[in-house]
């Protein structure tokens, strides 16, 4: 079977891994810091996030989920966006702090959300404010306690940031209103979380 993707690879790079050296995820993502920390690990709307800058700020957001939210090893989290340099940041964050990923679609209907939220007894959720006006409709029934809200452009330049965000919300109309009053912002998460110890689990 032909592998499509392989056109994508940049020059290069490794069509086969070899997974035995590392007991975890969580050791192939140190690894790969460890060797190429000025290398690209995401690019996204043209932003560049090195694999040294996504340690920085995975590491931060699992202190943050460590120390202000208090959530314990195994704990559920959901991550409800699409793909932005905030997911990796969220993704790696949550696997760093011990706990456990829940991808969720983020074009679910309310139903869907639910049981998604209800059957994984998710405790908290990153969500891209598009899509947090579904999750007002049913946070109320499920386990979820703590909500970590992010914009389309935050993890962008100054300038590039405030056009995104505003063009998303006001131009596109993209964001439908809400009122999530406990929730927190994912910039807000990664300044506290940075001077917060991280242990490592």
């Amino acid at each position: 079977m032909e592998k499509l993707w392989f056109k994508n690879y940049p020059e290069g790079a490794e069509r086969q891994l070899d997974t035995s050296e590392y007991d975890s995820i969580l050791d192939m993502f140190e690894k790969a810091v460890r060797e190429h920390p000025d290398r690209a690990a995401y690019i996204n709307m043209g932003k560049v996030l090195t694999f040294r800058k996504l340690e920085e700020r995975s590491r931060a957001f699992a202190a943050y989920l460590q120390n202000e939210l208090k959530l314990e090893r195994g704990d559920r989290v959901a991550l409800m966006m699409p793909n932005l340099l905030q997911y990796p940041i969220a993704l790696f964050g949550v696997l760093r702090a011990g706990l456990v990923v829940v991808n969720v679609n983020p074009l679910y209907t309310p139903r869907e959300l639910e049981h998604q939220l209800q059957d994984s007894g998710a405790k908290a959720i990153v969500v891209v404010s598009n899509f947090a006006s579904t999750l007002e409709k049913v946070v109320f029934n499920t386990a979820v306690k703590h909500v970590i809200l992010t914009r389309m452009g935050d993890q962008l330049s100054f300038g590039k940031r405030t056009l995104v965000n505003f063009v998303v919300k006001y131009v596109k109309k993209l964001v439908p209103k809400y009122k999530l009053p406990n929730a927190v912002t994912f910039r807000e998460v990664l300044s506290v979380g940075k001077y917060r110890q991280y242990v490592r689990p």
